[in-house]
């Protein structure tokens, strides 16, 4: 196959990947967003976590909160638990890498405040060690995951919102995970501004 031909593949894969993914993911998307704006009114916080990809997805998702997306307002409340270097090395060297997020849940996170609990496979175990703390720790979890979900789908509870992809692809979930993250710092501050109901 040319590279052309490749290349152009992927764009129409990626299109196709998005639309699939509009409607079934818009009334999660929207009810994340106002679990996410209760929370924030009531005084709490978003923490955010993933690997890799999902890294960057979180620190991106905190740094629109914080700073702004595309309105100016106050910063709202959000941090990545992906970015503190000392801290994740220290708590990967000392105890393992999957509790890297769940320390930090366990010492950060309050009863009313959000996790976003990002895998494109619903299988890392970091995430899924963050979302059994976070729940021990009453707090409720917005899980952006894709395929089939795997152990996030496995371990929602009564509040929490299951975001999944319906792909395969990690680069297509990855993809549709940060248009899913733009739609939701979108509803947040349509919310807050009161551009939307």
């Amino acid at each position: 196959m040319p590279l052309h031909d490749r290349i152009t593949g992927h764009f129409k894969a990626s299109a196709q990947t998005v639309l699939d993914a509009a409607e079934a993911l818009a009334p999660a998307i929207e009810a994340a967003a106002r679990l996410v704006v209760h929370s924030l009114a009531q005084g709490n916080k978003v923490l955010a976590c993933g690997n890799g990809g999902s890294a960057a997805d979180a620190q991106h998702f905190a740094a629109s909160m914080i700073n702004r997306f595309e309105h100016e307002r106050p910063g709202l409340a959000a941090l990545a638990l992906t970015t503190d270097s000392s801290t994740l090395t220290a708590i990967a060297n000392d105890h393992a890498f999957d509790q890297v997020f769940a320390r930090q849940v366990k010492a950060l996170g309050q009863p009313g405040d959000i996790l976003l609990a990002i895998s494109t496979s619903g299988n890392s175990p970091s995430v899924l060690q963050a979302v059994t703390a976070a729940h021990a720790r009453g707090m409720h979890v917005v899980m952006l995951t894709g395929r089939t979900g795997g152990g996030l789908a496995e371990q929602m509870q009564e509040g929490d919102v299951f975001l999944c992809v319906p792909a395969e692809s990690a680069a297509r979930i990855h993809e549709v995970h940060l248009l899913a993250i733009h739609c939701l710092c979108d509803a947040v501050d349509s919310v807050l501004l009161g551009i939307e109901e």
